[in-house]
């Protein structure tokens, strides 16, 4: 049986407390990690087959780069920046198959291109590693302000309380913490494989039912957008297309519009 996972509470500075359980652990276990990861999840890989020929986005906590090459059957059709805080993993992703590919070293809270520029962004397993419910919704601003506001596409995936019946992992249970979410911050372990069996533990904010989708409304309305279809004149908007689960993941699919 794997180390069981264990419940925690952000017990510093939060940007501090992703440092040493997230960015630190992530730098240690990049080349184990990234050989674990290398098959594409369905609904991302046709998130992507759906694009546009010639659109550009980018995929926020790209890791090792796994989705910047999709959508495989049409190479070259769209480019995929991928950005992460992680050097070892963006190395990876960076020199992974048979060309090189376009990285940034960043943080999915920073603002490091022009507003608007992308026509798509997908984050996919890194919003739950932040600490903090603010910190997840600016990660989520952060994807809204930066697509385009007439045809942005974004999808969004994190892991899910709810786990199926393959999952490995037992998540821990408790109240509503005191900002009201219904989430759970736990430390998922990995074991390194190597002579020492090392082990390393990884924060996440394992997301409740409903609360993806909640986190993406309060930051599109925080930014002033209407949440939902397209309606009205000289507005601008965001509708949910998708809210999901799948195997242990809650998603939602985001479309920016403007009238």
């Amino acid at each position: 049986m794997p180390p069981a996972v264990t419940p925690t509470r952000v017990a510093s500075e939060p940007a501090a407390y992703e440092d040493a359980h997230v960015h630190q652990v992530y730098d240690h276990i990049a080349a184990h990690f990234s050989s674990t990861r290398y098959k594409p999840w369905p609904i991302i890989a046709s998130f992507l087959a759906t694009l546009r020929t010639g659109w550009v986005g980018f995929d926020a906590g790209t890791g090792n780069g796994k989705y910047l090459p999709l959508p495989l059957e049409r190479p070259g059709e769209l480019w995929t920046i991928g950005l992460d805080r992680s050097r070892n993993l963006l190395e990876i992703a960076r020199t992974a198959g048979s060309t090189v590919r376009e990285v940034v070293w960043g943080d999915v809270l920073g603002c490091p291109w022009r507003a608007e520029i992308f026509d798509y962004a997908i984050s996919i397993a890194t919003i739950h590693h932040l600490a903090t419910p603010e910190r997840r919704r600016l990660a989520v601003k952060r994807l809204l302000e930066a697509v385009s506001p007439e045809h942005g596409r974004i999808l969004i995936y994190v892991w899910a309380v709810r786990q199926d019946e393959h999952s490995k992992r037992s998540i821990p249970t408790h109240d509503a913490d005191d900002t009201g979410e219904a989430g759970q911050d736990v430390f998922v372990p990995w074991v390194l494989s190597d002579d020492k069996k090392q082990v390393f533990n990884r924060y996440y904010h394992m997301f409740a039912d409903g609360e993806l989708a909640t986190l993406a409304a309060a930051a599109a309305e925080e930014l002033d957008l209407v949440v939902g279809p397209p309606r009205g004149q000289s507005l601008k908007g965001v509708e949910i297309v998708q809210d999901g689960w799948e195997r242990s993941n809650h998603y939602v699919e985001l479309r920016r519009w403007q009238t």
